[in-house]
């Protein structure tokens, strides 16, 4: 009986903590590499990049350049934030 505890428990415990590393896995190289290049100009990086890997993500594409072409890219151009500017940068 204590064995069979221990082992849902455990089961338990190693799906919890999964979920918990799934964000980060899910970035792709593909998606670093591209905002790395877009947001290398840009005053603020960190949000840069943060905004630029979501739209990535959903989008599967991004911009050559640091600035503009978003013709491109039609997903990415068209992404608004709650206030209707351009999420993406």
């Amino acid at each position: 009986m204590k064995k069979l505890f221990f082992a849902t428990l455990l089961l338990c415990s190693l799906l919890f903590s999964s979920s918990f590393l799934e964000p980060v896995m899910a970035k792709s190289s593909f998606c670093a590499k591209k905002c790395e290049t877009r947001c290398a100009n840009a005053g603020i990086q960190d949000r840069c990049l943060k905004y630029c890997g979501i739209c990535c993500e959903q989008c599967k594409c991004v911009p050559s350049g640091t600035y503009g072409n978003k013709h491109e890219c039609p997903c990415y151009r068209d992404k608004r934030n709650s206030k209707g500017k351009p999420k993406c940068p």
